[in-house]
């Protein structure tokens, strides 16, 4: 009898489309007036599950660990082998690994007749354990900010990532999650180092309805931010996401320039941002870390949002990233609808990873 069931249904995404709709007039838009272009409208779907957005690593990992396991009765040193092996390659990294494979050596040499057909549960538990040891915060909804207490509106969220991670995209879900969710929502497009950036977030107010605040390209950046939250604070604005500038991380002027905005916005509200949010792909494995790595050095991260686990046989990568930060992850992008942006659930995500 199989230890694991292999997914083999394929999930069909769509892509975003951009209506003709026009833009609500903002609390205070400084758009560069250029109207996005029209687009067919997306076919209804119902949203990505998180089974279906595993399905890759499944297939990847469990493969491996069926083949590795077929005809033992009990967990060897040559199976823990075999499972390393699994792990690694579904981007767990090294490091992580190394603890999972511990955890189990101590667990068979304290529960002396583990058997392969009880490998399922024993991985769950250690893995949920290790990773609540890690300090990964509870399931946050988005209609429950982490504001600090008595500071009022408005939430700040500053976006952090390299260019290609899908940090636009995932500001224009967050956009759409906050504001269904009962909230009034202010975009910034204080990533004025491409005209593209500046562009493509407008039309993510536009497909989202709410407004959004921008100079355009060659902008200040820090002026962007400082005019986004001001207008917010006049407005009694719930929530205030700022997009910033992705070029590498390893650029000392990005990151001194992501410091210039936090001041400025600073000026206006003392204790903003509230939120450094860290977008990284999954799909880039062990290259998220050292993104991760460097993001962390520069300003001060407090969240993270993994984006395309749809798309990728490296879903292990939310486990690698989970065990080395003590920074949670917040939210997890299962697909390119706007519904597919989910708060992170670590138990949820392991009982699915391995799910029977």
């Amino acid at each position: 009898m199989a230890l694991f069931d292999i997914f083999k249904k394929k999930t069909t995404e769509e892509t975003p489309a951009v209506t003709k709709e026009t833009p609500p007039t903002p609390a205070e838009e400084i758009t560069p007036g250029k109207e996005a272009p029209a687009q067919p409208e997306p076919e209804k779907a119902s949203e990505t599950t998180l089974d279906q957005s595993l399905e890759k690593t499944k297939t990847g990992f469990f493969g491996k660990l069926a083949k590795s396991i077929a005809g033992k009765t009990t967990v060897d040193e040559s199976f823990l082998d075999d499972l390393e092996e699994a792990l690694v390659s579904a981007d767990v990294g090294v490091q992580t690994t190394v603890k999972i494979i511990d955890r189990l050596e101590a667990r068979v040499a304290r529960d002396k007749y583990i058997n392969t057909a009880e490998l399922n549960r024993i991985m769950r538990e250690e893995i949920i354990s290790m990773l609540a040891e890690n300090g990964q915060a509870k399931t946050i909804g988005f209609d429950k900010l982490s504001h600090p207490e008595g500071n009022g509106k408005p939430y700040v969220i500053m976006v952090v990532g390299v260019n290609g991670v899908g940090k636009t995209t995932t500001i224009g879900k967050l956009a759409h999650q906050f504001k269904k969710h009962g909230n009034q929502v202010l975009l910034g497009a204080a990533d004025t180092f491409r005209a593209a950036a500046v562009d493509q977030l407008t039309i993510w107010s536009q497909r989202v309805d709410v407004p959004i605040v921008s100079r355009g390209m060659g902008a200040d950046p820090a002026a962007v931010a400082y005019d986004t939250v001001q207008s917010a604070v006049a407005k009694g604005i719930d929530v205030v996401i700022i997009d910033t500038a992705g070029r590498l991380h390893n650029k000392v002027g990005l990151m001194n320039e992501l410091t210039k905005i936090k001041n400025v916005m600073q000026k206006v509200i003392p204790d903003a941002p509230h939120e450094v949010l860290l977008v990284l792909d999954a799909s880039t494995g062990q290259n998220a870390v050292e993104q991760a790595k460097q993001f962390m050095s520069a300003t001060d991260v407090n969240a993270i949002a993994l984006t395309k686990l749809d798309g990728t046989a490296k879903g292990g990568i939310v486990i690698s990233i989970s065990d080395q930060f003590q920074i949670p992850i917040k939210y997890i992008g299962l697909g390119e609808k706007m519904e597919d942006l989910k708060p992170f659930d670590k138990v949820a995500f392991i009982n699915s990873l391995f799910k029977d």
